[in-house]
């Protein structure tokens, strides 16, 4: 039955998806997106709350019988950069851009919800679904907390779905994604902008990896994330820059480290440091963002569904983190036990690569509906395995 329901809307979703492309809204201003949202949720039957942490949507679905509470979490907003893939419906807002896919997240989250509506005389539960403003600047999910989304109707478990370079028709489970960190260091004169130049090849120093630039060097990457004993098992990522004048100088540091622990090891690195260095001083100006850390027991349980829906070899199981991306998701996990899976969108025969933040990033739109129809039977599912 599922099958069937998302088959029928499956245009009216890359429609959404293509108009949400056409124009997207930066992280803090989702006005456009998050109506568009909460109008399509409404014309189905859920109740809808609007303007919950921002320009956040919160839709309930309840079904005829009772039972536990999920949740499914999608992001709104774009990435301030412009396309470089060229497509019949680019971007028409210069500076902003769907660079992280997250118009599909959005247009699959509207596809689950109203596959799940359609159904919901079989549903033995309710399931919360939050559409998030800001991601990509970290702010909308402590912003959507702080504003009570997980209280109001707590769930037992949280899901979301995030576009990824494994091919279209697969997905790929994870132990998450690193938090990130920052810190700004003063330093004055005289000699100052010598010793910036020195702390900058220090902090990049710790960095374990660096960036993949051709596609082997990608692919090296997502062999390393297979192995459990791999050379991801822990790593830093460090860049930093500095300025000087005369007044001094300054150095602006940021790094993602896995796992979590290695923060506050950095932190005590640089503070020996800079004790070494009486005319200067670091800020740590707020806590290191959280890593995301999806639930083991909840990635299995996808896993075996997704292998017994989709085929085995439809599942990568990953046992280390991807190095350059972070997810405010995170707070929702720490909150939450819960997940995020990768939903492959790339075609390279179609010359669409599906890597997040690259200027060329572009998707396969078949992966709308086999991320709806996936993520709808295992909301079922966990409805029925907490009942």
């Amino acid at each position: 039955m599922i099958d069937k329901i998302a088959a029928e809307i499956d245009d009216e979703l890359i429609g959404m998806r293509r108009d949400i492309h056409r124009h997207p809204d930066l992280a803090g201003a989702e006005r456009r997106t998050s109506a568009l949202v909460a109008e399509r949720l409404r014309a189905a039957g859920l109740a809808v709350a609007t303007g919950v942490g921002g320009h956040g949507v919160v839709a309930v679905l309840d079904g005829a019988g009772e039972g536990p509470t999920v949740a499914y979490r999608a992001d709104m907003d774009a990435v301030d950069d412009d396309e470089l893939f060229d497509c019949a419906f680019a971007s028409q807002v210069p500076g902003a851009a769907h660079l992280c896919g997250h118009d599909l997240h959005t247009a699959i989250g509207v596809g689950i919800a109203l596959v799940l509506a359609r159904l919901r005389k079989q549903l033995n539960g309710r399931v919360v679904f939050v559409f998030q403003p800001a991601e990509e600047t970290c702010e909308g999910a402590r912003a959507m907390i702080e504003d009570g989304v997980l209280e109001r109707t707590p769930p037992r478990e949280i899901y979301a779905l995030h576009c990824g370079s494994n091919p279209v028709g697969t997905f790929a489970v994870g132990p998450g994604q690193p938090g990130q960190d920052r810190f700004r260091i003063e330093l004055a004169a005289p000699g100052a902008a010598d010793d910036a130049k020195r702390l900058v090849a220090m902090i990049d120093g710790l960095s374990t990896v660096g960036r993949p630039q051709t596609p082997g060097q990608l692919q090296q990457f997502m062999d390393d994330m297979q192995n459990p004993d791999g050379p991801l098992a822990r790593f830093v990522y460090a860049l930093s820059h500095s300025s000087s004048g005369d007044d001094g100088a300054r150095v602006h540091a940021y790094l993602r480290a896995w796992p979590e622990s290695r923060y506050a090891e950095i932190r005590e690195e640089v503070r020996r440091w800079m004790d070494a260095l009486p005319r200067g001083r670091v800020e740590f100006t707020e806590p290191p963002l959280p890593a995301m850390v999806c639930s083991p027991e909840l990635n299995a349980a996808a896993a075996s569904y997704l292998r017994g829906t989709l085929g085995a070899d439809a599942v990568m199981v990953l046992h280390a983190a991807y190095p350059f991306n972070g997810e405010d998701f995170a707070y929702f996990l720490h909150q939450v036990s819960g997940a995020m899976f990768y939903l492959g969108v790339a075609n390279p025969e179609a010359g669409i690569n599906g890597v997040p933040h690259s200027p060329d990033f572009a998707a396969d739109e078949h992966a709308i509906g086999i991320g709806v129809r996936a993520m709808a039977g295992f909301l079922s599912h966990r409805l029925d395995a907490l009942a």
